[in-house]
């Protein structure tokens, strides 16, 4: 999760959510059974096994390939529109735009059914190595076309890029937990958490940072997605039994623990605002898609998911990412800002619970979206 700054178990009658959204939505929003849940169970190691209930096990229905696409479709003809509304146009900003829309779909795509699977697959016979082609393509595109040659940045951006890779290929075949994993995590989170990365993409001012995280998000993709093939990490656009109990009860518990909290210790005030109000369309999704899905698939997807590996714990995994999650706030606002990180620490375990729970990162983001629409609009 990445708050806002502040300055700047189971239902008693379980019903098939698929339905009434394909009833709703028609064609565009196909959803297939993962057929593969229990095969991947039975590859869970015993405190995984524990860890997740029947909810993680439930036949899950992923958004399809032909659902993703109006999704990747949609944000980038709202971020043509705000950018040409804001007077952004010509050559460069099409260019920008072009390698958006890369990094988008390099995003994305993975998360629609098995076709990431696929992708594997595929990559399987034609070399691994292609996976790493979509954020190189984008960052070789953006910086060549969209803002020119510097030399500088080209050479930040190839050791940003390369680092990180050559750390995941050294660890071949061992168990993922390796130092290797770790280090190849931090060379890739702590350039964006410390704003060193802002430099690769200056242009436009409005998408720096969206540029940034796309970009970081698709080299974690590349490396431990389809070169490491980490499993259990839930990348996917999936609902399934038990969802909307986990996505709701966390969020619930969060906000009754929080806000009383949150209040007392001075971080937030009640004061709803209808300009806030009137911004939640835009905000929401940018909050889902550029701060809830890539956090959740850093910190849960990838750390969480390693540390339970590594140490054998799921729930000590959940309470160790939990805190590294919190600390990595601490630079928000005036440093250091434990405030912050005490709230962030404990939105971070009910995160990682709904990711638990459910084993998908669309779990835990959704209730990280909706933490950060309540303290958008209740709050300041």
């Amino acid at each position: 999760m990445r708050l806002k700054h502040q300055d700047a178990s189971q239902p008693a009658h379980p019903i098939n959510v698929g339905d009434p959204l394909f009833r709703c939505f028609g064609r565009h929003f196909l959803f297939l059974k993962n057929k593969s849940a229990e095969k991947r169970q039975q590859n869970l190691c015993v405190p995984e096994k524990a860890a997740l209930d029947y909810r993680a096990m439930a036949a899950n229905r992923k958004l399809n390939f032909t659902g993703v696409v109006p999704i990747w479709a949609a944000l980038l003809l709202v971020g043509a529109f705000l950018g040409t509304w804001r007077g952004y146009g010509g050559r460069h900003f099409a260019f920008a735009l072009l390698a958006i829309a890369i990094l988008l779909a390099g995003m994305l795509f993975p998360a629609a059914g098995n076709f990431g699977q696929a992708i594997m697959n595929w990559l399987n016979r034609r070399g691994v190595w292609i996976a790493v082609l979509v954020p190189l393509s984008a960052f070789a595109l953006y910086e060549l076309l969209a803002i020119g040659v510097d030399w500088k940045s080209i050479l930040f951006g190839a050791a940003y890029f390369m680092i990180p890779l050559v750390l995941i290929a050294s660890a071949g075949s061992s168990a993922p937990g390796s130092w290797q994993d770790y280090f190849a995590i931090l060379a890739i989170w702590i350039p964006v958490e410390l704003h060193r990365l802002n430099r690769l993409f200056p242009y436009p001012a409005e998408l720096t940072h969206t540029l940034t995280i796309l970009f970081a998000l698709n080299l974690a993709l590349a490396g431990f997605f389809f070169l490491r093939r980490l499993d259990g990490i839930g990348y996917s656009i999936e609902w399934g039994r038990g969802f909307g109990f986990e996505v709701g009860f966390n969020f619930g518990i969060f906000a009754l623990i929080a806000i009383p909290l949150g209040e007392a210790i001075g971080f937030i005030h009640f004061d709803p605002s209808v300009a806030r109000l009137r911004s939640l369309p835009l905000f929401g999704l940018g909050i889902l898609f550029f701060t809830a899905w890539p956090e959740e698939f850093l910190f849960r997807g990838l750390i969480q998911n390693l540390l339970a590996k590594s140490l054998r714990s799921p729930y000590t995994a959940l309470f160790v990412a939990a805190v590294i999650f919190g600390l990595s706030h601490i630079n928000n606002g005036t440093f250091p800002n434990w405030r912050y990180v005490i709230l962030a620490t404990i939105a971070g375990i009910f995160y990682g619970r709904a990711w638990l729970k459910t084993g998908s990162i669309f779990a835990s983001c959704l209730v990280h979206a909706a933490v950060d629409i309540l303290w958008h609009t209740l709050f300041r």
